[in-house]
Parts: structure tokens; C-alpha cells; sequence
């Protein structure tokens, strides 16, 4: 019978984010151990059971006789069980979704076993989990990498799409900065032998595993601030609702209810971050999960969105890393046409990025279509002596194309024009290389480092958010200062070498400077471990990796930019929600506290009347009303918590005003709107003649199964 089958069948797995498991596991959350982490919501816990206690047993507390209502104080009960469990429930849903991918992940390496090469050359068959770090393994053709590693022999090409979502094949080979295997990728061509780098449990995939699963998860410096503040809060506020309640008993003729005091207090603190705080967090995680990239803790997550300073290379993040042909220019006596003919056949055997390049501009710009018989033509590859290439035909034509200095020994001094031309595509930032043909100069081609679609405006969005980029290259000081120029970065750092960006790193963060940086190569590994996000490529060396506290499955270094926007989404989203829950408790406050100062025979005691601003006839339903609305409010945010403030790049005044107006603003009026509406719904229902049976039976009923169970 094969594994994970039944007599029956196939066993039937319950998805993560299906709706039985969800609202279960929002149940088990009520566990005093997972209650307590969160400092507001564990203080309503408590209200929750002293209030159920006082609800049950009232004559335990015969200070509240005459005011005690079954009915009324079961309702503030069951709301208060509303307002956990709704907290519970968007933690819920954020962890079953990360859950949800966590699976997805365990699925590309079950069962995984590895064929391990002894020190004596032999080959075993074993588990993966039987293998430990420096072990040998080989891999073949079809065959599953079963854990991280580092190929030491060989060269394959891998799929790692289950992995990255990249159908493109990916070269791995011993030797270089592109030796990094992760495990549970496939060999699709070559064999290699890979040395293991970590153990089944420690593996990058472990950790992305766990860190989407948000098992352990490590509350993020703002994150643990933010707690201590709202504790702070609720102490205060604690401190407040006591003293408040000695001014109230000073008064003889005004009724204590414990009921409102709990209601009023439970109002009073921020109860809406505070439920929402853990799915806010955990969500950002599996937002960066989801673009493939393992953060090693949220707290590289949150300190993307605090950067200051990003570096970037030059190569393969700014452009596109291959010098590409732009533009033909032709000596003075020779056509266009000519000069076209003469760059096709130079370039026609060169399987490099620049000849291929200089192919198609040459036949997007009308070159004539050519044809080499076999044998009638000998291929002059480039060296880096000679620095030129090109074709000699049997028929005695030779054709060569190359650097100037080395066409100009080759053919004589260029034109003066062509010169001319040269020096200014140099100082520009572009190459030149010149053509010739027979010894006659033809013209130039000029080959450009192209920047990348798109990197322009995420240039500028970084800057309109008051992050400075940084560009380092090796490229000379003329080279680079073209490509900031075209591109939109802050600073060039030209002819820089390994060690410049850690010098830079050490710069910005001795002025108090958050700084990023990308790097894929054992020399990147010192600046990587110094930089605040340190992202480094999952094709890169295990030193790279296991210095930076991200790695992109994608092997990226434009994803920096993509994680920072995360980073900022994370911190505005919370921001946004907690000015949300500030502004929402005002209205809560003119609802509750009028009710605190009921006179004997139930009336408002004149002196705060005119704090009724909503006009709240009835004590008892503006305080169920309020409460009723602090639960309700919960939900309706769920989504926004979960998928996060919409994020576009803007000045620090810009995000403020809009957090201030928007969610500020928004959740004044909506607190004010939701708790009249509530109101309104229940001094409906409370006209219904069946639910005043209701309220009838409880008030008469309660008592007496209490008094039953008490003589039980």
C-alpha cells in the first residue's frame, strides 16, 4: 500500500486555509501561552473571564446587586469573547496562508534520496536526512539535488523553477562565484558532485519553510516598540478608569456598574492594533516569501523599509551586463550599405553578446542576407593581445573588427570624423570598435552597457522615498559617471574593488545610516554581513549566502528595490492602522462615559449629558452598541491587515499626511457612523416583542440556574 494511502483510498488532506481549520485553530489561540504574548489583547482576556465570572456568580459581589442585569452583562460577555476571537482569527488566516506555502515547499523534496561518494570513490544510495555537512554526493541527469551545496566537480544545468517560478535552466559549475546548488532542484544536463553545505533542518528551504509557517517567530524591533508602548497604554489607562471610578463613588446618587467600567476600559485601549499587530507581521513575511526571497527574520523585512543608503552594482542590476550595438557610423568614403556588409561578416561567427548584437542591428538596419559555404572562410576568434576578431575568406578578403588602437595598427589612423566620434561615444560611457576590410577603414560600431527597462523610474521612486542610491563598478571614472548619469543614481563609485563597499557600508552607518546592499560572491560576504539587508543570490557561494540575512531564489539584484517596497508597505500598513485605532477610540469615549454617570432612577447625571453627542437615549445600549462596534471593527480591517496599505513611493510628509487625513480622519468618522448605526440595529431589535421575550427569559432564567447549580 503506498505511503499516505488508506484501505479505503488515498487519504484526504485538509488544506491549511480551508475554513474548518482556520476557525479550529482561531479556537486553540484562546491558550493562556499564546494570550499573553500580546500585551492589549491578553489584558481583554482577563476582562473576558473576570466579567464571565461576575456574569455567573454575581452574588459573589454584592457590590453590583443593584445594578447587575443577567442579560446585559451576558451581552458584554459575548462581545468581549467576539472582540479575541476575531483577533484570533486574522492571526489565524495570516499563518494558514504561510502554512499553505510551507506545504507547496515540502512537497519538492519529499522522499528525496542521495547517491553519496565515499572517500575511497565508491557510490552509496542513502537518505538525505542521514547526511551531514562536507559529505559528497553526485547528481546526474533527472536526478533531484537533495539538500544545499556547493558543486566541487563538473558542470550542470539545473531547473530550478519548483523553486523560483523561472522556467529558464540555470548553469551550476565547479570553480567561480556560480557554484551554489539549492536542494530540491533537478539536473536536467551534466553531472556534478556537490559538496554538502547544510544538513536536512538547516537548508535554505528549512528556513524559508519555517519562516512562512511563522513558527518561532521573532517579533521585529518595531514591532516589540510598538508592544511596549500600547502595554504602556493600557497601564496608563488602567491607572485612569480606577481613578476615575474613586470620582465616581464619591457621588452617592450615581450607580456603579462593573459591567461599563469593563466595557469602557476594554474601549479605551487600542484594542484594534492591538488584535491586528501578529497578522500584520506575519503577512509581511509571506509577502517576501512569495516573491521568493528567504529572509532569515522579519526583522531584515522591517529594516528594508527603514533603509537610507541602497548600493547597487553596475553590471547586471543598472544594465543589463552585456555591451550591446546602438549605432553605425561610416567612414567618410564608404556608404552605409557597405560598412553594414563588412560588420556582418566580422560578427557573423561570433557567438558573443556584442557580435550577436551587432548581427541583428546590422539586419534591422537592411544588411544583405549572408552565406558562407563551409570551407571557404577561417573564424579569427578574440584575444586579448590581438583585441580583434573576425573572418579571412579563400578568396583573400579579410575582415576584422576591434578596438581602435588595434584596428588603426592593423588599417592606419582613423578619419578624423571617425576619430572624433570615437573619443565622444568614450566619454560617454559607450565603446567603439572600429571595422576594417582589407586594411581599409570601414567606420565604427558603437556598443553601449544598456540600462535596464524600467530601472530609470525605480531609481526615482527610491529617491522620492529618501533612499540614496549608491552605484559601485570597476568600470573608469568617464564609463561610470555615463551610465549614473542615463540611469538616475545619487553617487558613483568608479573603479571600485571588492572591498569599497564594505568601506562604503562602514561610512553610511558610522553617520547612523540604514544600509542595503546585493552580492553574490565570496569577496561581497564581508559587506554583506555589515549591511542592514544584506541580500545575496542563491546562485552565488555559500559565504555569500550565509553573510546576508536574505537570499533570492531569483538571483536578482534588482529585487532589493521589490523588498523594499515590502519593507515600507510593512511599516505604513501598521503605522496606518494603529493612527486607525487611536482616532476610532474617540468616539467610543462620548458613547461609554455618559453611561458611567447614570443617576439612581437611570437617567444621565445632568453635569455630562452634553457629552451624549450622538444623542444615546439608553446607557445601557450606547455601552453594548460601543463595544459591539470595538469587536466588529476587527474583522472589516482583517483584509487590510492581511494584504497590506496600498504602497506608492512618497516623501516621509506625503505618507504622514495621508496616515493623518485618511486613516486619522477615517477612523473618527467611521467610529462615530458604526457606533449610531449599532445603536440604532439594537434599539430595533430591542423593540421586537420575541427577542424582549428573549432578554425577559434570561434576566429570569440565569439567576435561578445559577442558584440550581450553586445548591448542586
Amino acid at each position: 500500500m503506498a505511503n499516505g494511502e488508506s484501505p479505503e483510498g488515498p487519504v484526504r488532506r485538509v488544506p491549511h486555509t480551508s475554513v474548518s481549520r482556520i476557525l479550529a485553530h482561531s479556537i486553540r489561540l484562546f491558550h493562556p501561552k499564546r494570550e499573553i504574548q500580546h500585551p492589549v489583547m491578553f489584558t481583554v482576556y482577563v476582562m473576558f473571564w473576570f466579567l464571565l465570572v461576575v456574569t455567573l456568580f454575581p452574588q459573589a459581589f454584592p457590590d453590583i446587586d443593584r445594578s447587575y442585569s443577567a442579560s446585559y452583562y451576558l451581552a458584554i460577555t459575548l462581545i468581549l469573547f467576539l472582540t479575541l476571537w476575531f483577533s484570533h482569527l486574522s492571526e489565524a488566516i495570516a499563518e494558514a496562508q504561510g502554512k499553505a506555502q510551507a506545504d507547496a515547499l515540502r512537497e519538492v523534496r519529499s522522499g528525496i534520496r542521495a547517491r553519496q561518494v565515499l572517500a575511497d570513490g565508491k557510490r552509496i544510495w542513502v537518505g538525505a536526512e542521514l547526511l551531514r555537512v562536507g559529505d559528497t554526493l553526485e547528481v546526474v541527469p533527472g536526478e533531484v539535488i537533495p539538500l544545499d551545496g556547493d558543486v566541487i566537480l563538473g558542470a550542470a544545468q539545473i531547473d530550478e523553477s519548483m523553486m523560483t517560478g523561472e522556467s529558464a535552466l540555470v548553469t551550476r559549475e565547479m570553480g567561480g562565484d556560480k557554484t551554489s546548488v539549492l536542494g530540491g532542484t533537478h539536473v536536467v544536463q551534466g553531472t556534478v558532485q556537490i559538496r554538502v553545505t547544510a544538513i536536512r533542518g538547516q537548508s535554505f528551504l528549512d528556513r524559508l519553510i519555517r519562516l512562512v509557517e511563522a513558527a518561532n517567530r521573532e517579533k521585529t524591533p518595531n514591532e516589540l516598540a510598538l508592544d511596549t508602548i500600547l502595554a504602556a497604554f493600557t497601564i496608563a489607562l488602567l491607572i485612569v478608569v480606577l481613578t476615575f471610578l474613586l470620582l465616581i463613588a464619591s457621588f452617592s446618587y450615581v450607580a456603579i456598574d462593573v459591567g461599563t467600567v469593563i466595557a469602557l476600559y476594554v474601549c479605551l485601549i487600542p484594542t484594534t492594533i492591538g488584535a491586528l499587530l501578529p497578522a500584520i507581521g506575519i503577512s509581511g513575511i509571506n509577502r517576501v516569501a512569495k516573491a521568493n526571497v528567504i529572509a532569515k527574520s522579519g526583522k531584515a523585512v522591517e529594516a528594508a523599509g527603514d533603509l537610507d543608503v541602497l548600493i547597487l552594482d553596475k553590471t547586471g542590476t543598472i544594465t543589463v551586463g552585456n555591451r550591446l550595438a546602438v549605432q553605425f557610423i561610416a567612414a567618410p568614403d564608404i556608404s552605409e550599405k557597405e560598412l553594414l556588409t563588412s560588420a556582418l561578416f566580422a560578427s557573423s561567427l561570433d557567438v558573443t553578446p556584442e557580435g550577436r548584437s551587432i548581427v541583428r542591428l546590422a539586419a534591422r538596419r537592411g544588411a544583405p542576407n549572408l552565406s558562407l559555404a563551409e570551407g571557404s572562410y577561417r573564424v579569427i576568434p578574440f584575444t586579448a593581445e590581438r583585441r580583434t576578431s573576425g573572418i579571412t575568406m579563400t578568396d583573400g578578403r579579410e575582415i576584422y573588427k576591434g578596438a581602435v588602437k588595434a584596428i588603426e595598427a592593423y588599417a592606419g589612423a582613423l578619419p578624423p570624423s571617425l576619430a572624433e566620434a570615437a573619443d565622444s561615444a568614450a566619454r560617454e560611457g559607450m565603446t567603439p570598435l572600429a571595422v576594417a576590410e582589407n586594411k581599409r577603414i570601414m567606420g565604427l560600431v558603437i556598443l553601449k552597457d544598456v540600462i535596464k527597462p524600467g530601472i530609470t523610474d525605480r531609481l526615482r521612486e527610491l529617491r522620492m522615498m529618501g533612499i540614496r542610491t549608491v552605484m559601485c563598478t570597476g568600470d573608469n571614472r568617464l564609463t561610470a559617471l555615463a551610465i549614473g548619469r542615463e540611469s538616475g543614481v545619487d553617487e558613483v563609485e568608479a573603479e571600485a574593488k571588492p572591498e569599497t563597499k564594505l568601506a562604503i557600508i562602514e561610512r553610511e552607518k558610522a553617520q547612523g545610516r540604514m544600509v542595503a546592499m546585493s552580492g553574490d560572491g565570496s569577496n561581497d560576504a564581508p559587506a554583506l554581513a555589515k549591511a542592514d539587508v544584506g541580500l545575496a543570490m542563491n546562485s552565488g557561494t555559500g559565504a555569500a549566502k550565509e553573510a546576508g540575512n536574505m537570499v533570492d531564489l531569483d538571483n536578482d539584484p534588482t529585487k532589493l528595490i521589490e523588498i523594499i517596497s515590502i519593507g515600507k508597505q510593512l511599516l505604513i500598513t501598521r503605522g496606518a492602522l494603529t493612527t486607525f485605532s487611536v482616532t476610532n477610540d474617540v468616539a467610543k469615549y462620548f458613547a461609554i462615559i455618559p453611561a458611567l454617570f447614570v443617576t439612581a432612577n437611570g437617567g444621565f447625571l445632568a453635569g455630562v449629558a452634553a457629552l451624549n453627542i450622538m444623542g444615546l437615549s439608553d446607557p445601557h445600549l450606547a455601552v453594548l452598541a460601543a463595544v459591539l462596534f470595538n469587536a466588529l471593527i476587527i474583522p472589516i480591517l482583517i483584509p487590510l491587515a492581511l494584504y497590506g496599505v496600498r504602497f506608492r513611493p512618497r516623501s516621509a510628509i506625503d505618507l504622514l499626511r495621508q496616515n493623518v487625513l485618511f486613516y486619522g480622519l477615517g477612523g473618527l468618522v467611521s467610529a462615530f457612523a458604526g457606533i449610531w448605526l449599532c445603536y440604532a440595529a439594537l434599539n430595533w431589535l430591542g423593540r421586537q416583542g420575541w427577542w424582549q421575550t428573549v432578554i425577559t427569559g434570561i434576566n429570569h432564567s440565569l439567576p435561578l440556574m445559577i442558584q440550581f447549580g450553586g445548591h448542586l
